[in-house]
């Protein structure tokens, strides 16, 4: 079954902003759980990269659905364990591959 996709751009647009909280809210918990950063897991930079920068492109109207797979999945599907809101990661990407559940199909 594939992940739900946004019904709207207001959704899409949330969705991105909640990865971003997020990615910010897993470094703070890491931060506080490890004084030392040098501990943090190795995806968590380029994870935080990807997401902002999609934010980043939405914010300057840059942004684009896409057929492929948005950069950071790769991190996602081999870190999915370790990565709280990964369905969040893949509903955004799902969305921006097949555009937005206009429709309901996906419900």
């Amino acid at each position: 079954m594939s992940p739900r996709r946004a019904k709207s751009v207001d959704e899409y647009v949330e969705w991105v902003r909640q990865a971003v909280f997020e990615v910010d809210d897993l470094r703070d918990c890491l931060e506080y759980a490890s004084e030392d950063m040098a501990s943090a897991p190795a995806f968590l930079d380029p994870l935080e990269a990807g997401v902002k920068a999609v934010h980043a492109a939405m914010r300057d109207g840059s942004d684009a659905f896409g057929r492929e797979d948005l950069p950071f999945m790769d991190l996602a599907g081999k870190y999915a364990e370790e990565i709280p809101f990964h369905t969040l990661l893949k509903q955004i990407n799902e969305t921006h591959r097949r555009g937005l559940d206009v429709s309901g199909d996906d419900a």
